[in-house]
């Protein structure tokens, strides 16, 4: 989206708090899942997570609404469900990305010293 002169919008900050609060329920992680392939209907969920009850489910995406990670869209009486990853990512880039560079240089390192036989 576009802003006065033409400049880009910038993004919301991410509420980390929000988002790991969000991410540390496995039915929250759960419902991520079901829609990481396609955004889905409030009811379609439910019908997927047949354990819940409407209401269960729908404080679910609230949480996850919150935090940034859900995005609901209304379409005549239906309610669509859409995966925003960037506050994933923004975790991943934060919390992970330096770590796992980190372990593929170590890991380039023994195999380098494998294969020259140093020890």
């Amino acid at each position: 989206m576009s802003s006065r002169g033409g400049e880009r919008a910038s993004p919301e900050p991410v509420d980390e708090d929000r988002v790991f609060k969000a991410l540390a329920s496995s039915t929250r992680r759960q419902l991520l899942d079901s829609l990481k392939d396609q955004a889905r209907t409030t009811g379609d969920l439910c019908e997927r997570f047949p354990h819940l009850d409407r209401c269960t489910v729908m404080q679910h995406l609230r949480v996850l609404e919150a935090a940034g990670l859900v995005i609901a869209q209304r379409k005549g009486r239906e309610r669509w469900n859409h995966l925003d990853p960037l506050p994933i990512k923004h975790i991943h880039d934060r919390w992970i990305g330096d770590y796992a560079s980190a372990a593929v240089g170590m890991l380039a390192a023994l195999k380098s010293d494998l294969e020259s036989g140093t020890p």
